[in-house]
């Protein structure tokens, strides 16, 4: 199950949890409310899984592409990881789906403070059009 919480100031290593002190989780409810949704479904059947499919249709997504974040596969590597984690916003719907690994999306809330999203193999979300975010991942991570 996603693990969501406020985060620190920090601007260091954006690959640390960067849990605010003392400690703020965040709910699925409070999530909601802003307009990021979730659902916990079986990667290792995203190829021919009904459920998948029943969200894509339900919200009209049609076209999908798989990135696989690590060194030796992604040109750019580093560059890429930066322009990720750099904040901006999308005109449309942002949808992911973590098929393998692990990383952190962050949001703005309404108050603009940082929400950390933990998202691991099986997870996916998606934010809703204009939310301010980034993305910061292990070498693990593959996403749709």
């Amino acid at each position: 199950m996603v693990q969501a919480w406020y985060m620190d100031e920090s601007a260091d290593d954006p690959w640390r949890p960067h849990h605010a002190e003392p400690d703020r989780p965040v709910s699925l409810e409070q999530l909601r409310r802003l307009g990021v949704l979730y659902w916990k479904l079986d990667a290792d059947k995203y190829k021919n899984d009904p459920a998948l499919e029943k969200i894509r249709r339900e919200r009209n997504y049609s076209w999908m592409d798989i990135i696989t974040i690590c060194k030796d596969k992604l040109p750019n590597y580093e560059e890429k990881i930066k322009m990720f984690y750099e904040e901006h916003l999308h005109l449309d719907e942002e949808i992911r789906y973590i098929l393998e690994g692990s990383g952190y999306f962050d949001v703005r809330d309404k108050e603009d403070k940082w929400i950390r999203i933990s998202m691991e193999k099986g997870d996916l979300i998606t934010l809703p059009a204009g939310i301010y975010h980034r993305f910061t991942l292990d070498e693990k991570v593959r996403a749709m």
